[in-house]
This record gives structure tokens, C-alpha cells and sequence, in this order.
């Protein structure tokens, strides 16, 4: 192998696994490593929390475990936010921690080659793309592959720790 081959194929072993669930945010289509998602539900009410940032939804008990609800729409600014029957909580395994991800849909599990998965291009500072792994080609769909434990970790995230600590 040669350097430029090393270079490419070590970006993208960041992708340990060519699994994605996807999933629907607005009329954008988005997919994450499929052993972060421990299961999915329909969305239930939650328990508020005081003091937290709106796209933290509040908490739910998932068999004796306190879950974190975050409303991706919310997180992404997305517009109205508006919940039906096809809303979903992906709950996500991610660090010794469990979180809930709302999302519009689950769309299905896909398995990418390494030559579907596309880098990510680069807007500059103005808009911030540390959490997307690249972009997945399939057909005439582009699919938007996000770091989601990158995500949930970042700075504003950990609010979710400090909320339900």
C-alpha cells in the first residue's frame, strides 16, 4: 500500500463497521454507526428537566435506567418542531452512557463499501462539520454519516450529563 492508500484507508477506519442505520431529520437523511443503537421506540412523553437547553427534551425511565432525551431538530435547527406517528427515539449506547436521539424516522440499515463513503467537504469556519464522518452515496440518495458519539460528547452535549446528574 502505498502512502496515499495508508492515508485514505486510516480516515476511513474511522468507520469500524459499514453499517448505518438511517434516519429522517427534516427532508435530509442522516446514518449512524448501527452498534451505537441499542433499540429504537416511538416517542413518549418525557419528564422536563429545569435549566436545560431546549433541544434537551427531558428524561424518561428506560427499565430502571435515567435516559436523556435530545431532539436532534431542535439540535440542528431544523424549523417546527412537530411530533406524529412516525417519531422515533433511537436510543443510542455511547460511552458508558445511555442517551435518546428524537428523530422525524427511521428510514433502514444500510452497509456501505468504503467507496460509497465519501469525505465530508469542508465549508470553513462558518459552519461546523466536526460531526460528520463523510457522506454515504447509494443510488441517487446521499446520506449524511454522522460521528454520533463525537456529537453526544461535544461540549454543549455534556449539558445532558450535568442535567441528570
Amino acid at each position: 500500500m502505498n502512502p496515499t492508500q495508508e492515508a485514505s484507508a486510516g480516515s476511513k477506519s474511522a468507520v469500524s463497521n459499514n453499517e448505518f442505520l438511517t434516519f429522517t431529520l427534516g427532508k435530509e437523511e442522516y446514518g449512524i454507526d448501527i452498534l451505537r443503537v441499542q433499540e429504537i421506540r416511538g416517542y413518549d412523553a418525557v419528564t422536563a428537566i429545569a435549566n436545560t437547553p431546549e433541544f434537551i427534551k427531558g428524561v424518561i425511565n428506560l427499565r430502571g435506567i435515567i435516559v436523556p432525551i435530545v431532539d436532534m431538530r431542535i439540535k440542528f435547527n431544523l424549523g417546527k418542531v412537530e411530533y406524529n406517528q412516525f417519531t422515533v427515539v433511537i436510543i443510542l449506547n455511547l460511552a458508558q452512557r445511555v442517551v435518546g436521539m428524537v428523530v422525524d424516522g427511521v428510514s433502514d440499515v444500510i452497509t456501505l463499501t468504503p467507496e460509497q463513503i465519501k469525505v465530508a467537504p469542508e465549508f470553513g469556519s462558518s459552519l461546523d462539520t466536526q460531526y460528520i464522518m463523510g457522506l454515504g452515496a447509494v443510488d441517487a440518495r446521499m446520506i449524511i454519516l454522522m460521528d454520533i458519539e463525537r456529537l453526544m460528547s461535544s461540549h454543549d452535549m455534556e449539558l445532558v450529563e450535568m442535567a441528570v446528574s
